[in-house]
């Protein structure tokens, strides 16, 4: 009998080509983007690459993509982002 993941919500399996760009950035790319020496320069190169690639894939604009470093980030990020651009307004009792 096959062997069926229905965990989807808390992790999913992996593609190979996704397990491959991951090694290669880990090799190459350790970098800090931040920093102006060739290791962060290539580093930024990489990242910015993935987010025209990203992009291109949603039909959004490389601006549009945000790399947050996990899901609770993301969360209050665009909690944030919704309640600012709604206006909404807090008011004290």
């Amino acid at each position: 009998m096959k062997a069926v993941y229905f965990d989807n919500a808390a992790t999913t399996p992996v593609r190979g080509e996704v397990i491959n760009s991951i090694q290669n950035a880990l090799e190459k790319c350790f970098g800090n983007p931040s920093s102006t020496h060739s290791f962060g320069r290539t580093a930024k190169t990489a990242v910015e690459q993935a987010r025209k690639t990203i992009a291109a894939t949603l039909g959004a604009h490389p601006s549009e993509i945000i790399f947050t470093s996990g899901g609770t980030e993301a969360d209050n990020m665009v909690l944030k982002c919704a309640v600012r651009d709604l206006g909404v307004r807090y008011r004290s009792r």
